[in-house]
């Protein structure tokens, strides 16, 4: 459903050039749920905005719904759906009335974007609220009403632009439901941009990663953080007792990355279950009490750490005018 290749976006502003997009390579599979994954400012919008045709690529290629993105836009237009991370409906109009323009702007009889709305409100829990100003839906009801406006013409992709942003955590949840079945009840493509981690790793078939307007990582969420060398162990003991307990991790099989922090003692192992009973005894032999202890598979923020040597999160709380140039 979609392929680029070398897909990158110059720009260029007061005698100053930022490449914000650089030669990205992609493809989605029909019935795919992909997510792309990356902080403020790694070039998700962006790319997402030249693969809708809302952004003209300064170089390299794309088909997007089957059709060239460069060469036939309309068309690629035609056989998308486009939810937008700030919406797009009018406070002063009525759920049916937006429903009913949306279907009518793509091509469809009264009849038909009547009909059509029916369905969807139906389908994404919005029956009965028809006659509702949208400027008086939730947070959430708002976000379903986004989704039907983008599903109105029946589109076979969809893209998803940070689609649960602000919402509360059932919100978000009710809407992820939505999103999957639209994937396994119509066999809808779905292309999901997002720097929820947790969303990511639920929704998602396959994630692709970018920072800095590249692709570093491609895989399912389970590939992805089966790549990241091991579990995390963090071990509380007393602050005179750190340097040794360092020394006992570190002769644990597989043990790497032995830090002493103010916690007491972080490392890495194959398997950090399997790995603590070994340690406890031998820290118990050199009588050293241990205080606290936590084991923490691989996630994606650590996939992030790995590929990029920063923390997406921490990359999320940089103030918005470090990565405005490259939105």
């Amino acid at each position: 459903m979609i392929t680029a290749r070398g897909l990158a976006r110059r720009f260029t502003a007061r005698g100053r050039t930022v490449d914000a997009v650089k030669g990205v390579d992609l493809d989605v599979a029909e019935g795919e749920l992909v997510g792309f994954l990356g902080p403020n400012g790694a070039g998700k919008t962006t790319t997402l905005r030249m693969l809708t045709t809302l952004l003209r690529p300064t170089s390299g290629e794309a088909t997007v719904g089957g059709c060239d993105l460069l060469q036939d836009p309309v068309g690629v237009r035609r056989h998308i759906g486009y939810v937008a991370q700030g919406g797009g409906t009018a406070p002063e109009c009525r759920v049916h009335e937006e429903i009913e323009l949306q279907g009518r702007l793509y091509g469809l009889s009264k009849a038909d974007s009547i009909r059509r709305g029916a369905e969807l409100t139906e389908q994404l829990d919005l029956a009965g609220l028809d006659q509702r100003l949208t400027k008086t839906l939730s947070g959430g009801q708002r976000r379903r009403l986004d989704i039907a406006l983008g599903l109105i013409h029946a589109p076979r992709l969809v893209f998803f632009d940070e689609p649960t942003t602000g919402l509360d955590p059932q919100s978000r949840a009710n809407l992820w439901e939505h999103i999957r079945d639209l994937r396994a009840e119509h066999g809808v493509t779905l292309f999901l941009t997002t720097h929820y981690l947790d969303e990511a790793d639920s929704l998602c078939d396959r994630i692709l990663v970018i920072d800095n307007g590249e692709i570093v990582a491609e895989g399912s969420p389970d590939s992805l953080k089966a790549s990241v060398s091991g579990d995390r162990v963090v071990v509380g003991v007393a602050e005179d007792s750190a340097s040794a307990a360092a020394e006992a991790a570190g002769r644990l099989e597989g043990a790497h990355e032995v830090t002493v922090t103010g916690e007491g003692v972080r490392f890495r192992v194959p398997r950090g279950d399997t790995a603590m009973p070994e340690l406890l005894r031998a820290l118990d032999a050199a009588g050293i009490p241990m205080l606290s202890m936590q084991v923490q598979r691989p996630t994606l923020d650590d996939v992030f750490l790995t590929m990029t040597g920063r923390s997406l999160r921490d990359a999320e709380a940089a103030p918005a005018g470090e990565a405005a140039h490259v939105a």
